[in-house]
């Protein structure tokens, strides 16, 4: 067997046309979507990947707006700037990019976004309605990784699933969202006994857990949708969980890296930031969490 390969770039391009659509609409009901990103501290990656998502919202014409502060700003002075952002009407979304530095507490900061501008999907009350099956706005991985099944035509009704990796980030939404597409889902995690016999009762596998290669072949069902999430830089370059070469033997379908997942993750910021500023529109905003 050789796998279908699941290509994120394209993907992630449809989902950025769909959603210059929507801007487009937006603006002709008199809507103008705004992110707002927010970057503190000087860690060169992180200002890489701000810089593409705000060349993404303006290829896409969302406006962008930007804040940069010192390494050493005060947790009241960030307190003070994600406020004014929940109560800006011509900012849509808010994105604090991590890491923080080390004297920001990342969970209280994130949390303190208003759940309706929460385009990262991370604060409490945002995984909150994710749990209850009552999502809005979802984290951008995980929200790529089904975008990617869909593309790939898998029926997630009543399979099998499984996730390795439990992360607030991707392992546990995730899993949340093949619930509520109807799957059958076990999480797995460092703890796991026989983690290879439980990823090979799997349909659709997800690794997320920031393990060059630790999927392989012989975990893998025949026929599998093997979901690559992994991005880790080796002396051989940019890898993911899965050992591609193996399992892709296997596999009915699955996501190369570079080029699968990771294209996701901005065009999904888009669609969110499309989507909290539609909210917006027709009145559907939540109060902002209190700050301090």
């Amino acid at each position: 067997m050789s796998a279908e390969i699941i290509d994120g770039r394209a993907v992630a391009a449809g989902v950025r046309e769909r959603v210059a659509g929507e801007v487009r609409e937006l603006r002709a009901e008199g809507a103008d979507p705004g992110l707002a990103t927010v970057l503190v501290g000087d860690d060169p990656a992180s200002h890489v990947y701000v810089r593409m998502k705000r060349k993404a919202c303006e290829e896409v014409g969302i406006t962008p707006s930007h804040h940069e502060l010192d390494a050493a700003t005060p947790a009241d002075e960030l307190r003070d700037i994600l406020s004014a952002l929940n109560e800006d009407p011509a900012v849509s979304g808010v994105l604090l990019q991590l890491p923080l530095p080390a004297h920001l507490d990342a969970d209280e900061m994130t949390g303190l976004v208003t759940p309706d501008k929460d385009v990262d999907g991370l604060s409490p009350l945002s995984a909150g309605l994710l749990a209850q099956g009552r999502p809005r706005l979802v984290p951008c991985t995980p929200l790529g990784v089904m975008e990617l099944l869909a593309h790939a035509r898998v029926e997630l009704e009543g399979a099998r699933a499984v996730v390795i990796g439990r992360s607030q980030l991707v392992g546990k939404p995730v899993t949340q969202l093949l619930l509520g597409a109807d799957a059958t889902v076990t999480q797995c995690h460092s703890r796991t006994r026989d983690l290879a016999v439980v990823c090979r009762e799997a349909d659709v596998l997800v690794a997320a857990v920031g393990r060059p290669g630790m999927v392989t072949g012989e975990m893998v069902a025949e026929g599998a949708v093997v979901i690559d999430v992994g991005t880790n830089r080796t002396d051989d370059g940019l890898v993911g969980d899965v050992d591609f070469g193996s399992v892709s033997t296997k596999a009915r379908a699955i996501t190369p890296v570079p080029g699968g997942v990771g294209p996701m993750t901005i065009a999904m910021l888009l669609s969110n930031t499309a989507l909290a500023a539609r909210l917006a529109l027709h009145g559907t905003r939540s109060a902002a969490p209190a700050a301090g």
